[in-house]
């Protein structure tokens, strides 16, 4: 052995080791080199904000509206009252008078239902004179199941299901309840399916709505998210022509109800995606990169394939350089979030009570008004269609508005204008107005509501970050179906009560919209903490 071999410092092998250090700058600064971008960065960058993808997402997606239509208006020709006849014996023995407005104290077997026993459930299961009020049950039932599944599925939405999947879930339910409702044995069956209905469709809208949105760029989101309504108001639409084909009550549940299973096994599983602001908050970034990738290519547009990658937003949510590293150790925190982290934070607390409330003043105007319809003593079918089109122009100008001047002032005007004008149809009714100046007092007092109800969606959205954005929204829907179930409560004080409390609500719902305020323009936040210091420094 040398000499040189025993000295250690003449060993030219450990010379590597000397310069490894070297290279740790080297993969920081490789990894510093990583474009981390949040969503709505990537769509403005790269992606594109609304591209053919984003367009046939949002249209297979909000084709569920049209369901969730069927679903809630089905009762409107189902549980109706149907015309009745007098028997010939019936009239001879004088038992029964064509001339008397109702068939309660009438003797038993005097009188028929014109279109038999089949044609509703109200004809079927007896539901008039002192039973009648089985059908507002029915009804109330059905909104309360709404109430419920909203807050349910807007849950797991949020967390373990997705929206995707929850849509899976709330459409196969309403296919399997609906299908079963048609072939109720009495009423407390059908009252029960009808609840169990309820349960399902609330899920139906949010679900379809936050799906349909989160994949378009900020500065078209505000318009796709007022036009989801159009395919509800389509729904209705569509409603009266299968109503008018399907006279029976139980074949017009099987026809509303199998659309849900088609639409299920055709259009949402094979053709819709998962929204990739859920994969994000979830951890899974793979996913959600890969779903950007799919955007941009049917966009026309490149995303890199390396060197570019999704963060929650950085921006928005307070987080720079090694914050937003930390960001992934806290994934399992910030995928998490529940409507109590909502309640925690004066913040999003305050929020949320102005949400709530402004939505449960709009549902009772809205449903209330819609109710209405039925007494106008025109053609069922015909009225159903003209008040879902009546409503599309309110969608359109609160649309065309909305970015241009911004969230708050429409959602105050329009409840002021629906508000005003039912103050007019019930402060009238003294002065002996006709009929005619009344329903045209409707008429207006439904558009600037379906204005508002359109507008609230998409305001909720943007008030709350992704991480409990769906159970925020939901909260708002149950407030929502409150008013729903309280709206037939009011139509039955008379003529004139029913304007004035409908007038009051939309007065109250416009002065809390001022607490609100303006989304318009601002970031899409996606965790509690980007919220609260985003709007901190703002």
């Amino acid at each position: 052995m040398s000499k040189n071999s025993k000295n250690p410092e003449s060993l030219v092998p450990f010379e590597p080791d000397l310069r490894s250090p070297l290279l740790v700058p080297a993969v920081a600064e490789e990894k510093d080199s990583m474009e981390r971008l949040c969503i709505d960065d990537m769509l403005k960058k790269y992606c594109g904000e609304f591209g053919w993808w984003q367009l046939r997402h949002f249209v297979l997606t909000n084709m569920a509206w049209a369901l969730e239509a069927f679903h809630t208006m089905v009762v409107i020709f189902a549980d109706r009252e149907p015309s009745w006849r007098c028997t010939a014996g019936g009239a001879a023995a004088g038992g029964c008078s064509p001339e008397a407005k109702s068939v309660c104290g009438m003797e038993p077997g005097s009188w028929e239902w014109a279109g038999g026993r089949g044609s509703s459930t109200v004809a079927e299961f007896g539901l008039i004179c002192s039973e009648k009020y089985k059908v507002g049950l029915v009804q109330a039932l059905f909104f309360g199941g709404c109430m419920i599944g909203a807050g349910v599925f807007g849950h797991l939405s949020d967390s373990k299901l997705g929206r995707k999947g929850s849509l899976i879930v709330v459409c196969l339910l309403n296919a399997i309840f609906g299908c079963l409702t048609s072939l109720s044995p009495d009423y407390w069956i059908y009252a029960l399916l009808r609840l169990l209905t309820g349960f399902s469709t609330g899920g139906v809208g949010l679900c379809a709505f936050v799906l349909a949105t989160e994949p378009v760029g900020p500065s078209k989101r505000g318009v796709a998210g007022m036009s989801t309504f159009y395919f509800f108001s389509g729904g209705i639409a569509a409603l009266s022509g299968i109503a008018y084909l399907f006279r029976s009550w139980r074949s017009l549940y099987l026809a509303t109800s199998i659309p849900s299973i088609l639409f299920l096994f055709f259009v949402l599983i094979p053709f819709v995606s998962e929204s990739p602001r859920w994969y994000l908050i979830r951890g899974k970034t793979g996913l959600a990169m890969q779903t950007m990738r799919s955007i941009a290519e049917l966009n026309g547009n490149f995303l890199p394939d390396d060197g570019v990658t999704l963060a929650i937003d950085e921006d928005a949510n307070g987080k720079t350089g090694n914050e937003s590293e930390a960001a992934e150790e806290d994934e399992e925190e910030i995928a998490g979030g529940s409507i109590l982290d909502v309640l925690r934070s004066p913040l999003t607390r305050i929020r949320l009570l102005l949400a709530v409330s402004i939505n449960f003043f709009c549902s009772i105007v809205y449903y209330g008004l819609s109710l209405n319809v039925v007494n106008l003593g025109t053609n069922i079918y015909l009225s159903v269609f003209l008040n879902a089109v009546a409503e599309m122009p309110a969608f359109l100008l609160t649309a065309i508005l909305l970015d241009r001047y911004g969230r708050k002032p429409l959602a105050i005007g329009t409840q002021w204008f629906s508000g005003g004008f039912c103050l007019v149809g019930g402060l009238i009714k003294a002065f002996g107005v006709g009929k005619t100046a009344r329903m045209v007092c409707s008429v207006m007092g439904i558009f600037g509501m379906a204005g508002t109800y359109n507008l609230l969606f998409i305001y909720t959205v943007e008030l709350f970050p992704t991480v409990v954005r769906n159970a925020a929204l939901g909260c708002a829907t149950q407030a929502a179906q409150m008013g729903a179930i309280l709206a037939p409560v009011v139509v039955v004080l008379g003529e004139r009560v029913p304007f004035l409390v409908f007038g009051v609500c939309g007065i109250v719902g416009g002065v809390l919209a001022f607490f609100l305020p303006e989304t318009l323009n601002r970031p899409l936040y996606d965790t509690m903490a980007g919220i609260e210091e985003g709007e901190g420094d703002a």
